[in-house]
């Protein structure tokens, strides 16, 4: 079944044609003149489950997707909360990764150049 449709955009008027490819639309499209829009409720996606290797205690993660361009600390060392111990550059911006335990650095598992999810763990401090 096709519909067609007359769409402004930015002042542009734009004619259109759609068609319907499913056997069982699960939407109806209303017409020009219905001021109703029927929703149908969208089921919430299932929270992921754990990644192996998702963060523990102790594990400081990537707030966001980036690149590694600054590692501060080394295995061993000593820092506090709040402590920088590394940089992230996103999108041209560099984000300072800040400690959020007190301890002793176990691991790094970066290295400078390594791209990282949101999410992933950097480094444990136990």
């Amino acid at each position: 079944m096709e519909k067609k449709f007359r769409i402004t955009v930015d002042g542009r008027q734009y004619d259109v044609t759609v068609e319907d490819l499913s056997e069982t639309p699960s939407y109806t499209i209303p017409s020009p003149g219905d001021m109703s829009v029927p929703t149908t409720p969208t089921p919430a996606p299932a929270a992921p489950a754990s990644a192996p290797g998702a963060a523990g205690p102790g594990d400081e993660a990537s707030p966001l997707a980036g690149v590694i361009i600054a590692i501060e600390v080394t295995p061993g060392q000593t820092v506090k909360e709040g402590d920088k111990v590394m940089t992230l550059e996103a999108m041209k911006m560099k984000t300072a990764i800040i400690s959020h335990h007190n301890g002793q650095v176990k691991n790094i598992a970066v290295k400078v150049g390594d791209a990282v999810e949101a999410g992933q763990v950097l480094l444990t401090i136990g």
